[in-house]
C-alpha cells in the first residue's frame, strides 16, 4: 500500500526571504510513486504567478520567488503611533504526493508566491491563480484544467486538452497535438483567445464574442442555423432569451470546442 509522502517547509530565515523576493530559489523536490508514469500537479494559491514547464527528469522540482501584497500601499510602510514595522520573514509552503499526484500547499496569505515548477512531460495540471500573477505551461503533455482572474494564461507547445478561463487576461495556446475525442473550453471576460491547433484536428466549434471579432485559417463549415432561443416556464413569469453562437466544424467535425469572450476577438490558428 502506498502512503502519502509529505513535505512542508517553514522558513523563518530573512536572509532567505530577502533572496527570495529578488530571484527565484529552489524550495524543494517531491519524487514521484510511479516515476515512469502520468502524474498530476494540482496549485491553487491567492496572489502570484505560476510557471510550469517540463523537463527530462522524474520528479516535481518546486521554484518560487516572493513578495508582501501590502508592499504596494504607501500607508503600510508609515510608522504607526512611534511604532516601527519589523518586516515579516515567516514563510510557509509545502507539498504533498500519493500515487503521482502532486499538490502545492500554500499558506502564503499575505504574500504574493511566484511559483516555478519542473514536471515531467507527461502530467496533468490543475491550476488557479487570483491576483497578480499569469499562468505558463510549456511543453507539457497531459489534461489542463486552469483558472486565473486577473491575468493571462498562456500555454506554449502543449499536447492534450484542455480547459482554460479566466476574467481579466488573454488566453494564448499552441497545441503540438490533441486529445482524440475530448472537448474543450476557453473562455474570458475580458481577453483576447488565441489557440493554435494542429492543421488536422477534428472538431464541432461554438464561438461568441459580444464585443469581439472571430478569425480562423482553418476551412471552416459554418452552420447556418437560427438563433437558439431558451425559455423558463418554472415561474409565474414567462422567460424567453435569445442566444446567437457561431457554430461550424473543422475537417468534418469531432468533439466540440467552445470558445466564448465578451471584450476580445477569438482566433484560431492551424499549424
Amino acid at each position: 500500500m502506498k502512503h502519502t509522502k509529505l513535505l512542508s517547509i517553514l522558513l523563518l530565515i530573512l536572509p532567505l526571504l530577502n533572496t527570495a523576493q529578488e530571484e527565484s530559489v529552489e524550495l524543494f523536490s517531491i519524487p514521484l510513486s510511479s516515476p515512469n508514469e502520468p502524474g498530476k500537479l494540482i496549485v491553487s494559491q491567492l496572489a502570484g504567478s505560476i510557471d510550469v514547464i517540463s523537463y527530462e527528469g522524474n520528479e516535481v522540482i518546486v521554484k518560487a520567488s516572493f513578495g508582501n501584497r501590502k508592499a504596494h500601499y504607501k500607508d503600510d510602510k508609515k510608522e504607526k503611533n512611534g511604532l516601527k514595522r519589523i518586516q515579516n520573514s515567516s514563510l510557509k509552503i509545502g507539498g504533498e504526493e500519493k500515487n503521482n499526484v502532486v499538490q502545492i500547499i500554500n499558506e502564503q496569505w499575505n504574500k504574493t508566491t511566484n511559483l516555478e515548477i519542473k514536471v515531467p512531460k507527461e502530467f496533468s495540471l490543475k491550476l488557479a491563480t487570483v491576483n497578480r500573477g499569469n499562468i505558463n505551461v510549456k511543453g507539457v503533455s497531459g489534461e489542463f484544467e486552469i483558472s486565473n482572474v486577473n491575468g493571462e494564461i498562456t500555454m506554449q507547445d502543449v499536447s492534450g486538452s484542455a480547459s482554460a478561463d479566466t476574467v481579466n487576461g488573454d488566453i494564448k495556446a499552441n497545441f503540438l497535438s490533441v486529445t482524440n475525442d475530448a472537448n474543450m473550453v476557453f473562455s474570458s471576460l475580458n481577453g483576447d483567445l488565441d489557440v493554435t491547433f494542429p492543421n488536422s484536428t477534428k472538431a464541432d466549434l461554438k464561438l461568441k464574442s459580444e464585443q469581439g471579432d472571430i478569425f480562423t485559417d482553418f476551412e471552416m463549415q459554418v452552420d447556418k442555423k437560427k438563433a437558439i432561443a431558451k425559455t423558463d416556464k418554472s415561474s409565474s413569469t414567462y422567460k424567453v432569451e435569445i442566444e446567437q453562437w457561431v457554430s461550424g466544424k473543422i475537417n468534418g467535425g469531432g468533439p466540440e470546442m467552445l470558445f466564448k469572450t465578451f471584450n476580445g476577438d477569438i482566433i484560431i490558428r492551424s499549424n
